[in-house]
């Protein structure tokens, strides 16, 4: 029988496969396609201390290979997700992470603080329901001119500060491949006690139409995500995964049995999908499928065969 768990932190992986923020939900609407506890994981929609109604005009637009989202972190706030999503994560035979944005750094550390003292509670009441917080670092930092938080190492660093004492539970930390050096972010990230890494968040990129003469997007730029952003996110992965000893978490264009292995191989612990959710509403069931077949004809026992053999 092929291996294909792993633990990050004392959180169980049961496979590699976890569905990425932001393309997922909560779950509920996929659970209806599959059981989503056949999934390692979920991480949810991002969140923010409160809701958000996310940008106007065209939020996403389908590119070469890929796709330009400009969403705006459209959320129901941290209260309202305790309240109204936790009950049914409570029910999931799976690894769930919340990813938590912000932006300013007292946001950042109030929804902590808020996840936190809900976890102790279910706990006390012998319940879980949020395993991980995924830390989404690439907010814009609207009292500092609207910069994201994860493109200078010193401005991350406080906000990964801030909330590793806001929080007990296992954390990790979503870098940007915008950072100006995202082996230093990485590093930065492991001496200030975070868990794990995941990398990368959506690179970002432009659309204009050329009849009306303007951007696609009212916000003139949006992420970029999807195969195209592959060989990118491969590389940054093993930049990282040769540079920090903390778990890797790898993302980005993921849409086959034979992506995940790479990234495996470049050095990540376990690996995020995305887009290919819009693109195959099964992903995740089929994805578990195909890498276990491809293990038992390639005769691999053991993911940790391939880690990092790259």
């Amino acid at each position: 029988m092929t291996k294909l768990n792993t633990t990050i932190a004392g959180v169980h992986f049961k496979n590699p496969i976890i569905m990425a923020s932001g393309t997922f939900g909560f779950g509920r609407e996929y659970g209806k396609l599959y059981d989503v506890s056949l999934l390692g994981g979920i991480s949810g929609k991002g969140l923010t201390l409160n809701p958000k109604a996310g940008n106007p005009g065209t939020r996403v637009y389908e590119t070469a290979s890929g796709m330009l989202n400009s969403v705006g972190l459209e959320n129901p706030g941290v209260a309202a997700f305790l309240d109204k999503e936790c009950p049914y994560w409570e029910t999931l035979d799976t690894a769930c992470l919340v990813n938590l944005g912000g932006g300013t750094l007292e946001d950042y550390v109030l929804g902590a603080e808020m996840i936190q003292r809900d976890a102790d509670a279910r706990a006390s009441a012998g319940k879980t329901a949020v395993d991980m917080i995924e830390l989404n670092i690439s907010c814009p930092n609207v009292k500092e001119g609207g910069i994201a938080f994860g493109i200078q190492t010193s401005e991350a660093q406080k906000v990964v500060q801030a909330v590793r004492r806001a929080t007990k539970l296992p954390l990790a930390v979503k870098l940007s491949p915008g950072a100006e050096n995202i082996v230093e972010m990485a590093q930065m990230c492991q001496e200030e006690g975070a868990d794990a890494v995941s990398l990368i968040n959506t690179i970002s990129g432009m659309k204009i139409d050329v009849r009306r003469r303007s951007s696609v997007f009212n916000n003139l730029y949006a992420g970029l995500s999807g195969p195209a952003i592959k060989p990118v996110a491969l590389r940054m992965v093993h930049q990282v995964a040769q540079n920090v000893t903390i778990p890797v978490i790898g993302m980005g264009g993921i849409t086959s049995a034979t992506d995940i292995i790479e990234f495996i191989m470049a050095g990540a612990a376990v690996i995020q999908v995305g887009t290919y959710n819009f693109m195959n509403l099964r992903a995740g069931s089929q994805l578990v499928a195909e890498l276990e077949q491809f293990m038992v004809e390639e005769n691999i026992q053991s993911l940790e065969e391939i880690r990092g053999i790259i």
